[in-house]
């Protein structure tokens, strides 16, 4: 039997505030652009020559009601004044014939920037410890980031993250990259 490998990637995010906490996630999702899919949860690698497509060519590319994998992070509360941010953090390797990393980050108080960049920095640590680059885990991101791009062995780090203070009622992030075939 062939492996099941994603050939494209697409990054997206969103947020929904209802009064129902399901309802919540669903607006979430329909502001990310991928309710209409039953999104199946997979984690953190990056295919080898996996292409990463713009979020409308994506959504394009979805079927309602369609299996969709993806890596997804979702952050939901209904305390109200509290930052809730949900991240998606990816290493890609210089060598495109080597898998890479997604991460997925959720959490409460960070802002968005602080979300993101802890994302992209989990992604980019898994990609060096599997690639044999020397870092030391105590270091801040931006000296960890300095060491990974002089190694040339990760061409690229990104994130994308949602993040949202409650008002009233529950208020659901997400953030995914979504694999398509």
């Amino acid at each position: 039997m062939e492996a099941l490998v994603p050939r494209k990637l697409f990054f997206t995010k969103g947020v929904g505030v209802h009064k129902e906490e399901l309802r919540a996630f669903e607006l979430a999702l329909r502001d990310a652009g991928i309710e209409k899919c039953n999104l199946v949860h997979v984690s953190s690698i990056l295919p080898p020559r996996c292409k990463i497509i713009s979020r409308p060519q994506g959504l394009k590319d979805l079927t309602p009601g369609g299996i969709t994998f993806c890596v997804l992070s979702r952050c939901t509360t209904n305390e109200p004044r509290r930052l809730i941010a949900a991240s998606i953090g990816c290493a890609i390797p210089a060598d495109r014939n080597q898998y890479g990393y997604l991460s997925e980050h959720h959490s409460f108080g960070q802002t968005e920037k602080e979300s993101g960049d802890y994302a992209e920095d989990l992604a980019a640590a898994m990609l060096a410890s599997t690639l044999g680059i020397e870092f030391d885990e105590d270091k801040g991101w931006d000296e960890r980031k300095e060491i990974y791009r002089i190694s040339d062995k990760i061409v690229r780090t990104t994130n994308i993250t949602q993040s949202s203070i409650v008002k009233t009622g529950w208020a659901t992030v997400v953030a995914a990259g979504v694999f398509l075939f």
